[in-house]
């Protein structure tokens, strides 16, 4: 059971942390105002919203589940401890 949570912690951080700096790069190199992508980089909470401004949907949405899914799994491992 703990190998399962620290894998899925582990499986969905990476997962989140990646399409995080996908979603940044995206704004920073596709579209203007290009500042939206390094403040996106800077500050997690925008990218999402950004992301919906510019049209990425897709990715704003699955920056948003991972995200939850991550959460989910911390208070998972919480409540194993």
């Amino acid at each position: 059971m703990d190998w399962a949570i620290v894998i899925l912690l582990s499986t969905f951080l990476a997962a989140f942390v990646t399409v995080h700096v996908a979603l940044a790069m995206t704004l920073l190199l596709f579209h203007k105002p290009r500042w939206r992508g390094l403040a996106a980089l800077v500050l997690p909470p925008l990218a999402p919203v950004f992301g919906f401004i510019e049209k990425k949907s897709r990715l704003a949405s699955a920056w948003i589940v991972l995200l939850a899914l991550y959460g989910a799994a911390r208070i998972a491992a919480w409540l194993v401890s």
